[in-house]
């Protein structure tokens, strides 16, 4: 009881020591303090406080010294050094994408210039791991920023991320440049233009076509999310040929991208008379392999929103009664 009464008297957490100060500076607004503040409990707040203070300046020199791991000359030389060095430079990386999920940090990384040092120098990196550490700072500083969102914008981040994860020799390179390029343009107006006047969806339709599993299925969520946000891209989607690319893919062996492959489908074809006239061609064959992945599907507990999607889009293109599938599971 001892110890409860002294954790309320004097909070651990940051909450905490703010809404003290609070009550302590409450002063004409609100209703006075019960009692006046102790000499104890000003001295321990005015020291909790600027611990509070230390350790943010703890953290803004933690990514300068990142920084100036990050900003100095490489190492030419060869075996141990060089994979020291890079090490050295990985750790910098995975620090600075830590500290900034805090997005007072992600504002003075910017401020720091360790942003332009990303899209400047790593992103072209001859070290792919280098590579998706730059990336993967980059998407850990743009998400929910957008202040940050256009600064990278201005530097054209963009471009290179769509080019890496285009055509990067390592996939987790092109993993992570794409999730980078789903933090600058997922409800970003500007992203999305950007997105746009580089062929991004593109890119999606050839990440959705590649054979790493992971970028498939990140390609697919990315052009599903974008098609829901802004349902006013479907003629242009579906004028590059996109409806037969998702249904090619389709037909490859069961992965967790036809989920999305369905939904984005389903989206095409909804107030869209092009993607409804495309889906009902009937060289795509698309009405019978909806009605085989619907008999695969039907009882799986963890396939059900694939199945969803797979009779929704029978439905919204073929008005077909989903009886007979039921009545052949019976």
């Amino acid at each position: 009881m001892a110890e409860d009464r002294e954790n309320r008297r004097y909070p651990q957490n940051l909450q905490g020591v703010l809404q003290l100060a609070l009550d302590a500076s409450s002063g004409a607004e609100g209703p006075a303090p019960v009692e006046p503040i102790s000499v104890e409990r000003s001295v321990w707040l005015r020291e909790a406080l600027a611990e509070v203070c230390k350790g943010q300046m703890d953290e803004v020199e933690q990514m300068k010294q990142c920084l100036a791991i990050l900003n100095k000359e490489e190492v030419n030389g060869v075996g141990d050094r060089d994979e020291e060095d890079e090490d050295e430079r990985e750790s910098a990386f995975e620090l600075l994408s830590d500290l900034c999920e805090n997005l007072d940090n992600a504002r003075d990384l910017m401020v720091l210039g360790g942003l332009d040092l990303c899209v400047s120098r790593y992103l072209s990196h001859v070290q792919s791991r280098l590579r998706w550490s730059a990336a993967q700072l980059i998407a850990s500083c743009a998400q929910n920023m957008p202040q940050v969102q256009d600064h990278l914008l201005k530097i054209s981040a963009l471009p290179k991320l769509l080019q890496l994860t285009d055509s990067d020799p390592h996939p987790t390179v092109r993993v992570k440049a794409l999730y980078a390029v789903s933090c600058l343009v997922r409800e970003q107006d500007a992203g999305l233009a950007a997105f746009l006047s580089h062929d991004g969806f593109s890119v999606l339709m050839r990440g959705m076509q590649s054979e790493h599993e992971k970028l498939q299925t990140k390609s697919a969520f990315l052009l599903l999310n974008l098609l829901t946000s802004h349902p006013e891209q479907k003629d242009t989607v579906v004028s590059m040929g996109m409806v037969q690319q998702l249904v090619s893919v389709l037909r490859t062996p069961h992965s967790l991208v036809h989920e999305h492959v369905l939904g984005a489908l389903c989206c095409l074809v909804e107030d869209c008379e092009k993607g409804l006239k495309d889906c009902r061609d009937p060289p795509l064959g698309l009405e019978e392999l909806l009605r085989l992945r619907a008999r695969e599907l039907r009882g799986k507990e963890e396939s059900q929103e694939e199945l969803d999607f797979c009779d929704r889009l029978r439905m919204a293109c073929f008005h077909g009664s989903q009886s007979d599938d039921h009545g052949m599971d019976r």
